[in-house]
């Protein structure tokens, strides 16, 4: 390398060269090794790479990679809303930056930091020849050394340079010589997949993060208070906030790793680690641990806070398939066991099936892969978000003194044609009407909500109806009956009573786009009964000929309609029942995994459906994909007891849950909707953050493909305009505003916590726990 000393230093030392070395020609790919259907993606056709200077930081240096367009091509840009022109690296040692060569030429890979683990980009540099290929390395690793250690490179040698060159991380895991080792473990590409962890190798002395002295509190003795029902070997990582870019899981070393029962408590188990001098930790397993399973990479990660609030992030990795294997199957059970208080013994074949499913990794049916569709290109050291396009209203500026300041806001609702929305806040009702630009203004107060008889109350749950003319509110003291508002008078005009002895604990319209209709009747259920509603009949309002009741306590929590008025309730158990119509059994009864169901939402066409719980959202397909009624949705017939569809899970990065600090709770989500408009987003929010996911890209199995972003305040609810699949209404709080899809951000360290708020790493700690 000191062949280039002189060259480089012509151009390292001039504070006006911003580009310090310069491939012309080339073209940038997406490697996603293990997924065979889009292994390699074409990013740019024609493009060139750039070693940058980062502006006014000093020893700091990007790597770009530009589209190059042919003459013509960039008026087609004039069109795009979004342009995708450059992508822009950080050099650093965390890209885990190495040289290749395919069919000849060139080439130069490094890590995708905002993918998966194991995603990276390969630069192919055609027509390279070996001398510009040396420099352009040459510069790259004395670049990384320049960031490391924060001094000029010039009087550096090549071996100074060897800590930066990439090489597959050796594997740690001691040999058993009566284990059989598959191909796959051995191969070099699981080998490469393993080094994209971005884990660092433990030294003679293992560096261990901070553990929450607090979880040494609610953790019994393991020789003492339980029993192992499954012990492997594994690594043992622990999620470092601090380190690199974007921080790094930080390798603990060999341990056993195992589920245990904890005696005289029944279905409450723990996940364990130690070694042969003592226990290391013991997590209770719960829905809170944000539980998430790799199947490329044989790891469990999950999450886990301490009664002082400390938020830290784990991963166990298994040296086998069998073993890993074995893990989530025990996991599974216990998890199961532990919300559904009874024997995962009890459980049916087909139900444990089921469960077992949603740690599986699948594709979804029928879906077609998109290959212009990028990501939006974000600077890697823009650490200052970006300026948004949104207009917030404080409560002392744009509302009324009408609204008392002891209350807070508790529900929105979007409207479907006036461009209004409603936010509850105690026993009033707050109006806002939506403008051009992304601008929600407050409009009036709808004030003292009370019954035609003058008793006011706090609405339980409020729907618009009859064409955004009307509101129907639930009235908690009164659960038999509902109130129609009059939104002209703002003043509630009808009590109907629905029925003497069945309560009413949700309601949802006829059909999905009913309120933009003169629809009269709505649907609605109990703890146990679905049934539709009809305003016009006298008497009590249920209709008695569409009403179907269950003799168990079902605890039904939600029901969404399609466009077509076909039905799918959810329930505090998480199973999912779905209707063609009301008064009929359900033709698909899906079992629950465990987890309550607090949201339910369905696609116009009845095709997805996403259901949220407090961790995570379950997407499902009905699409039925073999046997008899291949074709059909589970609406329409009963899935083959072969063929149940395959949960999914959405759920938030485990290392992101430990950069906001606290454990996740989702509001119920949300697709965008739009009569004609076919769905592309999932909106749903968790303390202070509002997330949204790409639907495109989750039917792909790019299921933690989300942007975020982060408030002041608590998020209430938040919806999308009707309509408009860019444009969230959100309520905070004690604001309402609206933000544009395009200003969320991806996750990262900036964009989901400020660094004071990370807790010190300087003291290292060896306790058990």
């Amino acid at each position: 390398m000191n062949i280039f000393r002189s060259l480089i230093g012509k151009v390292w030392q001039d504070p006006n060269a911003a580009e310090v070395v310069k491939i012309s020609t080339g073209q940038l790919y997406l490697v996603r090794p293990g997924n065979i259907r889009t292994s390699r993606e074409c990013i740019y056709n024609e493009a060139m790479a750039t070693i940058r200077r980062v502006p006014n930081i000093e020893h700091h240096f990007q790597l770009v990679i530009t589209r190059v367009y042919e003459d013509g091509d960039q008026e087609l840009l004039e069109d795009e809303d979004e342009t995708d022109v450059e992508r822009v690296f950080l050099i650093s040692e965390e890209l885990e930056f190495r040289t290749g060569e395919s069919d000849g030429e060139p080439t130069f890979l490094w890590r995708d930091l905002d993918g998966d683990v194991d995603e990276f980009y390969e630069f192919i540099a055609s027509g390279t020849n070996d001398p510009t290929r040396a420099f352009f390395e040459t510069c790259m690793y004395r670049a990384m050394y320049e960031r490391k250690y924060k001094r000029s490179a010039d009087n550096t040698s090549d071996s100074d340079f060897e800590e930066f060159i990439w090489h597959p991380p050796a594997p740690k895991v001691k040999p058993n010589p009566r284990r059989k080792v598959s191909a796959k473990t051995e191969s070099t590409s699981l080998a490469s997949a393993m080094g994209s962890l971005s884990v660092n190798q433990p030294p003679p002395t293992v560096k261990q993060v901070r553990t929450p002295p607090s979880s040494k509190k609610e953790v019994p003795t393991p020789s003492m208070d339980m029993d192992n029902l499954l012990t492997q070997e594994a690594e043992l990582y622990l999620w470092d906030p601090e380190l690199g870019r974007e921080g790094e899981f930080i390798n603990q070393g060999i341990v056993t790793a195992g589920i245990a029962k904890q005696r005289n408590a029944p279905f409450q188990y723990w996940l364990t680690a130690s070694r042969d001098s003592g226990p290391l930790l013991a997590h209770r397993i719960s829905p809170n641990m944000n539980q998430r399973f790799s199947h490329k990479m044989f790891s469990l990660t999950w999450n886990h806070q301490g009664d002082d609030g400390f938020q830290s992030s784990w991963l166990f990795r298994f040296p086998d398939e069998a073993g890993f294997a074995a893990v989530i199957e025990k996991f599974t059970e216990c998890l199961w066991e532990t919300l559904n208080h009874t024997s995962w013994s009890k459980a049916k074949i087909d139900e444990q099936n089921y469960v077992l499913s949603a740690n599986e990794d699948v594709e979804m049916l029928d879906v077609e892969s998109d290959e212009d569709e990028e990501d939006e290109v974000e600077s890697a050291l823009d650490l200052d978000e970006e300026a948004s396009d949104e207009e917030e209203y404080e409560e002392d500026e744009d509302q009324p003194t009408a609204l008392p300041g002891s209350d807070r806001n508790s529900q929105l609702t979007v409207g479907y044609k006036g461009d209004r929305s409603y936010v509850v806040r105690g026993n009033n009702i707050g109006v806002f009407t939506h403008s051009s630009g992304s601008e929600v203004k407050y409009y009036a107060t709808i004030s003292k909500i009370a019954t035609p008889k003058g008793k006011e109350f706090k609405p339980k749950h409020v729907m618009l109806h009859d064409q955004d003319s009307k509101m129907v509110l639930m009235n908690p003291a009164d659960p038999h009956s509902l109130f129609s508002m009059d939104l002209e008078r703002g003043k509630i005009v009808e009590e109907w009573k629905v029925h003497e002895d069945i309560t009413v604990d949700h309601i949802a319209p006829q059909t999905k786009f009913a309120p933009t209709t003169h629809e009269q009747t709505l649907v609605g259920t109990s703890h146990n009964a679905l049934f539709r509603i009809d305003p016009r009949v006298s008497g009590t309002k249920m209709v008695e000929s569409q009403f179907k009741q269950y003799v168990s306590k079902n605890q039904f929590s939600g029901v969404a309609t399609t466009a077509s008025g076909k039905l799918a309730v959810a329930s505090e158990k998480g199973d999912i029942r779905l209707f063609d119509t009301i008064g009929k059994n359900a033709k698909t009864a899906l079992p629950p995994l465990g987890d309550p169901i607090i949201g339910i939402d369905v696609t116009a066409d009845g095709r997805y459906i996403v259901a949220t719980t407090k961790t995570y959202l379950l997407l499902i397909d009905t699409l039925i994909g073999e046997g008899k009624f291949q074709g059909s949705l589970g609406f329409d017939r009963s899935f083959p007891a072969t063929a149940k569809p395959i949960p999914r899970r959405l759920q938030l990065r485990n290392e992101h849950v430990a950069y906001m600090g606290h454990n996740v709770s989702f509001t119920p989500a949300k697709f965008n909707q739009g009569e004609g408009q076919e769905e592309n987003a999932i909106v749903t929010s968790t303390g202070q953050y509002v997330v949204a996911w790409d639907f495109k890209k989750v039917k792909k199995g790019l299921l933690d493909k989300y942007e975020i972003k982060k408030y002041e305040d608590h998020v209430v609810q938040d919806n999308f305009r009707f309509g408009d699949d860019k444009e969230i209404i959100v309520a905070l709080q004690n604001n309402v505003l609206a933000i544009n899809k395009k200003n969320l951000k991806k996750p990262t360290r900036q964009s989901l916590a400020p660094r004071s708020s990370f807790g010190s790493r300087s003291g290292i700690v060896n306790s058990p726990y």
